[in-house]
């Protein structure tokens, strides 16, 4: 079945047109030829990378692309994530079907971590849109919400859990030094939260690094994410304590 070709649009192609081009790669590739523009290029912020790569999308490929680029090329779906490229693109020729999705800006997002929460949103509306247009399930955790739940209502998991959104991985001895607590009794949390599917883990080293389950079901992504982005301050000394961690381990990416 031949792939159907689909372009993400944007003002600047610099954040959130990235980010659907690299998800709807990442989770249906093999469906969707995936492309993003601007109206007005800037150029890729280096947040949208960053956070990319903390979730393992890979980054190869992505560049700050203009409109005019894709002139005489013909699209099955054009979508803009933005209110200022839907106006801008209704005159884009095209004899596939238009969607508009509206986003905010992340770089002018209040609040902590906008990249993250923008991306979280971003995921969440792909799975519904390839569901729709390919009645596939993306693979996911089967999770059941009463353990998921349980797993909150221990404090030591429940700032696990949340510092590790922030920050994207942590590993044993950062968990340690944030929440100034014994490295056996850390380790046994962890090890709980990955039995449980809501972490994964990969050895580097001598440390074990922890980061959330990419294929937890988009409620499960959507309830860490709001209750960390909107909770700061319950992690706040804990990430105060990271910050003066001092040298912390070096990464060597397995997420692309």
């Amino acid at each position: 079945m031949q792939k159907r070709k689909i372009l993400f649009v944007c003002t600047g192609n610099a954040a959130r047109s990235q980010m659907a081009e690299a998800l709807l790669r990442n989770m249906a590739g093999d469906d969707f030829d995936v492309f993003s523009a601007g109206t007005k290029p800037a150029g890729v912020h280096p947040q949208t990378l960053a956070v990319l790569n903390k979730i393992g999308i890979t980054k190869e490929g992505l560049r700050s692309k203009s409109v005019s680029e894709f002139r005489g090329n013909d699209f099955d779906f054009v979508i803009s994530l933005c209110d200022k490229a839907r106006l801008e693109c209704k005159t884009y020729p095209t004899s596939g079907k238009r969607m508009d999705w509206n986003f905010e800006d992340p770089v002018y997002r209040d609040g902590p971590n906008p990249f993250e929460a923008t991306l979280n949103e971003i995921s969440g509306r792909i799975s519904m849109f390839v569901l729709i247009e390919t009645k596939k399930v993306l693979p996911q955790v089967e999770l059941d919400p009463v353990q998921f739940f349980k797993s909150l209502t221990d404090e030591v998991r429940l700032r696990c859990l949340m510092l590790i959104q922030y920050e994207g991985e942590l590993c044993v001895c950062e968990m340690m030094e944030a929440l100034e607590d014994i490295q056996p009794k850390i380790s046994r949390h962890l090890a709980l939260l990955r039995k449980s599917g809501l972490l994964v883990g990969r050895r580097q080293g001598q440390w074990m690094f922890y980061r959330i389950n990419p294929d937890l079901p988009a409620w499960a992504k959507s309830v860490l994410a709001e209750t960390t982005e909107n909770n700061v301050g319950y992690i706040e000394s804990s990430i105060q304590n990271l910050n003066a961690m001092g040298e912390r381990p070096n990464r060597i990416s397995a997420y692309g």
